[in-house]
């Protein structure tokens, strides 16, 4: 998918309102901060496992990455910066891999 670069200030707000959404929250008190977590017990949304299912689902919805219970997506969601980041990466690969 083409467009708005995700770890852009546009891109990092754009998906915090998917992230916001997914999980049905409003923002915190304050703002949610790029580098906040999301899940854990240092994260002011008090996020689970079915949040992070329906966090994956959106994300592959709206930017068609598709984020497997893994390693390497337990990273991603640590933050919106490394879900941004990781989002970006994947999408390079993709269309490094389109012909």
């Amino acid at each position: 998918m083409a467009g708005i670069v995700i770890t852009s200030p546009e891109g990092l707000a754009e998906l915090k309102q998917v992230v916001l959404e997914a999980v049905d929250q409003s923002e915190p008190p304050g703002g949610l901060r790029e580098d906040e977590p999301l899940f854990g017990p240092d994260s002011r949304l008090d996020l689970d496992s079915l949040d992070a299912l329906q966090l994956s689902m959106a994300i592959q919805a709206r930017y068609g990455v598709r984020m497997p219970d893994s390693k390497q997506t337990r990273l991603a969601l640590q933050s919106l910066t490394h879900l941004a980041q990781h989002l970006q990466a994947a999408r390079e690969q993709q269309q490094q891999a389109s012909p």
